[in-house]
Parts: C-alpha cells; sequence; structure tokens
C-alpha cells in the first residue's frame, strides 16, 4: 500500500513555508504521495448541504488555495514524492487551459504527476465559475475526451456540443506516457460507471468498510463488462479525520477517532493507496508532522 499526504493548502497552517516544510518533510519521512483538493467558495447561504458530518461545511475550508500551483510549489522543493489533486473540479475550467496547466506540472516535476477528478457537490460554486451544474457528467465526459485529445494525438482536434478545438499541435506532451493518470471520484451510479468505462483509479473516500468493498467490486466488475483489466485499476482513499484523544465509537471511524483506529480502518480497507488529510485536527506545522510521522510509523507497522 502506498501512503500520502495531504498538503497544507486549505485551512489555518497555509502560507509558502509550511508548503514548503510538510512537502519536503514528507518525501525525507518516506510518504510516497502529496495531495490537495479544491474548494472555491464558502456561500454565507449555502445552496447545498455538505456531504458529511451534520452538513455543515467544515470551517477550516472557507480558506483555500488554488490547488494546482501548491502542488507545483511543492514540486519544486522534492524530486521523488507523487503529486495528486484529490479532487480537482474538472467542470469548473476549460479543458484546454487545464491540459496545458496539468501538463506543465507533469514535465516540471518530471513526470510526478496523478491527475484525480470530480465534480464537486456545490452547485454555488458552479454558479461564481460561470458553469451550469446541470449535465455536469456529460461535461465531463467531453472534458476527458479533450484530454485525451490534447495528450495523446499529434494533430489536435475536437467538435462537440461543449467545447471546440480547430486542428492544431499542441505541444509539450506530458512526461508519463501515453497521459498522466487519471483518477476519478463519485459515489452514484453513473459516476462508478465512468470510473469503469475509462478511469485508471476510483477516488475513494472514508465509507463504511461493506460500503466500501461493495463500490469496489462494483467498479471491477463493471470495468471487465467493459473489456478492461479490473487488476489494472487502483483504489487511492482520502481519509480526513478528527483525531480524538481517547478512542471513539467503531461505528465513527474514520470521521473520527484515534490515530490507531485510523491507521487500523486504513490497513483494513486496503486500498492500493491511501492518503491522511489532517487539516482538521491541526493548527500547527510541527504539530502535523509529528502526526504524520507517526501515522506512518502505524501504517508500515505489522
Amino acid at each position: 500500500m502506498r501512503i500520502g499526504l495531504n498538503l497544507p493548502h486549505y485551512g489555518s497552517l497555509i502560507s509558502p513555508e509550511a508548503v514548503t516544510e510538510v512537502s519536503r518533510a514528507a518525501e525525507t519521512l518516506g510518504y510516497d504521495s502529496l495531495w490537495t483538493g479544491d474548494r472555491l467558495l464558502s456561500p454565507l447561504t449555502p445552496g447545498d448541504r455538505y456531504p458529511g458530518g451534520d452538513g455543515t461545511m467544515p470551517a477550516e475550508m472557507g480558506t483555500y488555495l488554488d490547488p494546482l500551483t501548491a502542488l507545483a510549489f511543492a514540486a519544486a522543493g522534492t524530486s521523488r514524492i507523487r503529486l495528486g489533486t484529490s479532487t480537482l473540479n474538472a467542470p469548473w475550467y476549460n479543458p484546454v487551459l487545464l491540459a496545458r496547466t496539468l501538463t506543465t506540472l507533469d514535465v516540471l516535476s518530471r513526470g510526478r504527476l496523478d491527475v484525480g477528478l470530480g465534480l464537486g457537490w456545490m452547485r454555488d460554486e458552479y454558479t461564481a465559475a460561470g458553469v451550469p451544474w446541470r449535465d455536469r457528467g456529460a461535461r465531463l465526459d467531453e472534458m476527458l475526451d479533450v484530454l485525451e485529445a490534447v495528450w495523446g494525438t499529434d494533430v489536435v482536434g475536437h467538435e462537440g456540443p461543449r467545447f471546440r478545438v480547430p486542428d492544431s499541435r499542441i505541444e509539450p506532451k506530458p512526461v508519463q506516457r501515453p497521459r498522466p493518470p487519471i483518477l476519478l471520484a463519485g459515489l452514484r451510479p453513473e459516476a462508478t460507471s465512468r470510473i469503469a468505462r475509462r478511469a485508471d483509479g476510483w477516488l475513494a473516500v472514508g465509507l463504511p468498510l461493506p460500503y466500501l468493498r461493495s463500490l469496489w467490486e462494483k467498479i471491477k466488475t463493471e470495468a471487465e463488462g467493459y473489456g478492461r483489466d479490473p487488476a489494472a485499476l487502483r483504489m487511492v482513499q482520502r481519509l480526513n479525520p478528527r483525531l480524538s484523544a481517547s478512542p471513539a465509537d467503531p461505528a465513527q471511524v474514520p470521521a473520527t477517532g484515534t490515530l490507531e483506529q485510523v491507521a487500523a480502518y486504513a490497513k483494513e480497507a486496503a486500498a492500493d493507496e491511501v492518503f491522511v488529510d489532517l487539516t482538521l485536527t491541526v493548527t500547527r506545522r510541527d504539530e502535523m508532522l509529528d502526526i504524520a510521522a507517526r501515522f506512518l510509523e502505524l501504517m508500515k507497522a505489522g
């Protein structure tokens, strides 16, 4: 199992020093990957409930750096650790401009990028981005078509219902060939079908284990039905707990619990890769790095 850490790009810790220190320390400790998420705004009167807890978006999410700029900053100070998004809310972006930014990050990091994409859950952000909420899944499908064309063909051309790219050469191509790995998020049937059809893996979250396993088996079975090798797919799981000093009710893990409980959950989930986001727990860099070191030890023990 590969083990990753969320970059301090949102919440109270954000600063150039935090991104630099945490990314370098994670690489030195032996972490395999660094991850960022995507949040555009914190509406005063939300039109949608947060999909977790009591439905209120955590206050830490009210302060957010751009995820790809933060990863580029981290890439400059590291040499081995991989860089991923979980998730980038793809429909907010123009696909050709997004392809250029992602290619730039892959080139400047010498091929360390994992492209994790999703749809998000807040329609207020779509309003602010000037993108329709309706048919966002179909928009993502067409974006994937454009990304793969930009990354994969010498002459790029696309004519679709939302985007048009005149026949062109778009260089450079990413370092990773035929393209950086594409991971997709989602729990609904249309999302899991998209993962099965065309993704390199699933961006999962901290679900009850029976539900997590059933969804993963569904994705792999459906992928096989599309003529794909299910063994080639990978599950990358994000955990963002509020750590507690004393053991929590097992039913509440991994949303809360001790670090030992969260690590035990992660081992039992047995994803191909798991990364921990400590933003909801820590308020200091030294605290974050201390917990990150302990988590890595727990994950590698036994």
